[in-house]
């Protein structure tokens, strides 16, 4: 099993946009292979830092998943100018 640190930051009064956005990219989640469960976290000190936690049963589950048209169907949303900077993702082994 992995767990998988999503890190977001993103451009301040557009919250809101990117939690929304987060139903479908959860939504596309449930449905791929290997995936456990994942969590949307928001930073208390900076309201515009966002971290998605994703356990998985393996790597390579989580590498298919990125790397497929489901993925890139729900994360077109980083076009909309909502994103303050590039994504940071951290995969921890267990």
């Amino acid at each position: 099993m992995i767990t998988v640190g999503m890190n977001y930051h993103v451009i301040e009064g557009k919250q809101d946009a990117f939690e929304e956005k987060f139903a479908s990219v959860l939504q596309a989640l449930q449905s791929a292979e290997g995936h456990t469960t994942s969590s949307l976290w928001k930073d208390v000190s900076d309201s515009a830092s966002y971290m998605i936690t994703s356990e998985w049963s393996d790597e390579q589950a989580f590498l298919d998943f990125i790397h497929s048209d489901a993925f890139h169907a729900v994360t077109d949303w980083g076009k909309e100018e909502i994103l303050s900077d590039r994504p940071r993702h951290k995969i921890y082994k267990h």
